[in-house]
């Protein structure tokens, strides 16, 4: 009995800047299961895989296969978005009308106002809102969301960066990381009626209104390997408050070990006072962070989670209060430290920001917003 050999197919031509789209819709959330299906079949005949494997792997058949090769090797990738016509319900809208309400919903805004809401856009559309619903969630839109950002424009960002990755990625021997800030004006808010307590069926309340009863400033060392935290709280944060938190950290560590300290760029930690004493204790090697990259700082990390554990929903009735209840979150989080474990590589960073900086570039001049003063938290 002979055996049939399988028929060896040449691997689906589709350049780089396709198969990286096409990771990307994969890999994406919002992302349709059958776009995600067909993404995966075209990938794997891109990478030279047979028919029969692919179906395989996908638990699909292999004519599946064979349609989707086909079609996107005849109209391109944006194949794979397509709705095949089927027996149900045919579609209310053509693909012109969906096309100009995407386009609405990506170069325009309502009159007055920032963003589009599905109302308002099926409104100026003459849709429904449901119809209006359904194209944002193929498309993945979402324009009630948003996040902040900003690019450092500082010269020598590549060599700090470099830096301060190098020193989470591969840290020196007999020698300690501490990623240092501070974090200000953490403001006493006490509430003006008690909270409710959290129940079954309820969660836990508080009043919106608030009443202050000052703030205070911590000043915080991250050690990188073992992830604990030596913390001081001070009324302000001037060059003498942060050279009492340096002479802190000498006293805390062996004077054998060489002490590697990761801040940013505020006036008061290039204070002439603060360098005269770095320069006196050599055993303090200083890396700066670039400008408006805060994100690199491990220490912010920490921050984030006193804010959302400790600080955010607490009632505190005078700055004693407060300072009394960082200093609790302080000692339990040292009784059982979590190290941040840094896995981002200056290859793939940089890679990000170009992407970032090649978007903002292709923005008109005329859609930009305006510069605000800069502040703090800008600058570093």
């Amino acid at each position: 009995m002979f055996e049939l050999m399988p028929k060896t197919i040449s691997a689906l031509a589709l350049s780089s800047g396709d198969q990286a789209q096409l990771k990307q819709w994969l890999q994406a959330h919002g992302t349709p299961q059958q776009v995600a299906l067909r993404c995966g079949i075209v990938l794997g005949a891109a990478a030279g895989e047979a028919n029969q494997a692919i179906a395989r792997r996908f638990q699909v058949n292999r004519h599946t296969v064979e349609l989707w090769r086909g079609r996107v090797q005849t109209l391109g990738i944006d194949a794979v978005w397509e709705v095949a016509p089927g027996r149900g319900r045919k579609p209310s809208h053509d693909q012109k009308k969906r096309d100009a309400i995407i386009n609405a919903t990506l170069q325009t805004r309502p009159p007055g106002m920032t963003h589009w809401s599905c109302r308002t856009l099926a409104h100026q559309q003459g849709v429904s809102k449901n119809t209006v619903n359904r194209l944002w969630q193929l498309h993945n839109l979402k324009p009630h969301r948003h996040r902040t950002f900003k690019l450092s424009r500082d010269p020598q960002f590549l060599e700090k960066l470099t830096d301060v990755v190098g020193l989470y990625l591969n840290p020196p021997q007999k020698a300690v990381v501490l990623c240092v800030d501070e974090k200000s004006q953490i403001q006493a808010l006490d509430r003006t009626q008690p909270g409710l307590p959290l129940k079954k069926g309820r969660c836990g309340t508080y009043t919106h209104d608030y009443v202050r009863h000052g703030t205070t400033t911590l000043f915080a060392a991250l050690n990188l390997l073992e992830g604990k935290v030596i913390g001081q709280c001070h009324a302000r944060h001037r060059h003498q408050e942060w050279l009492r938190f340096l002479r802190r950290l000498d006293a805390e560590f062996p004077p054998e070990l060489e002490l590697h300290l990761v801040l940013d760029n505020y006036g008061t930690h290039k204070e002439p006072h603060v360098l005269a004493w770095l320069e006196r204790h050599r055993r303090f090697v200083c890396h700066f962070i670039p400008t408006s990259s805060s994100w690199l700082n491990l220490v912010e990390r920490w921050f984030e989670e006193l804010s959302e554990k400790a600080i955010r929903r607490g009632a505190f009735v005078s700055v004693p209060d407060l300072q009394q209840a960082i200093g609790a979150f302080l000692a339990a989080w040292n009784e059982a430290p979590r190290p941040f474990v840094w896995t981002a590589t200056v290859e793939g960073i940089v890679e990000k920001l170009d992407r970032a900086r090649a978007k903002l570039e292709a923005i008109k001049p005329g859609c930009t917003q305006r510069r605000h003063r800069k502040t703090k938290k800008q600058s570093v």
